[in-house]
């Protein structure tokens, strides 16, 4: 007679519980719990330097001031990528393809899904930090312009 297996336990007081996965940078939540463990841990008969507290605590505000402006920075690069990548719709560009060789054509539309903006240049996906050279593409109405058909005034004596 064969035996079933008995499946997982995937809930209840018997499911493995979630491990949490350890920092990898330092932010102004684990600087606050290290000062605050050393304040608890201090001795009571030499408290802490109310100097080193206030330096501590310039320190934390000046790591939250540079985090926000790390933050700041990488959306305005985003921003331009995306300026960047937009501007070349109906222009010529130039990028290198899978064998090394220089391909170009017309930039049709733009994918902002990645990561890195995609360029899609006769029907093929191109990312933007592939592309090496873009070229102003005469539209219609630059290329049917009219001649300037005015004659020059004339001056009499």
């Amino acid at each position: 007679m064969p035996i079933d297996t008995v499946p997982p336990v995937t809930n209840g007081i018997y499911a493995t519980p979630p491990t949490r996965a350890p920092k990898q940078s330092l932010d102004a939540e684990a600087f606050m719990s290290l000062l605050v463990a050393q304040l608890k841990n201090q001795d009571p008969s030499s408290p802490m330097d109310t100097g080193q507290m206030i330096q501590q605590t310039t320190q934390l505000a000046m790591m939250e001031q540079m985090t926000q402006q790390t933050t700041t920075s990488n959306e305005n690069f985003s921003l331009q990528m995306r300026i960047a990548a937009s501007a070349m719709v109906g222009q010529t560009v130039t990028y290198s393809g899978k064998d090394g060789e220089t391909v170009s054509g017309i930039a049709s539309a733009v994918s902002f899904a990645g990561p890195v903006p995609q360029v899609t240049v006769d029907g093929v996906d191109v990312p933007l930090d592939v592309i090496s050279g873009v070229k102003h593409t005469p539209t219609t109405a630059e290329t049917t312009a009219p001649a300037d058909t005015t004659t020059p005034a004339t001056t009499t004596n």
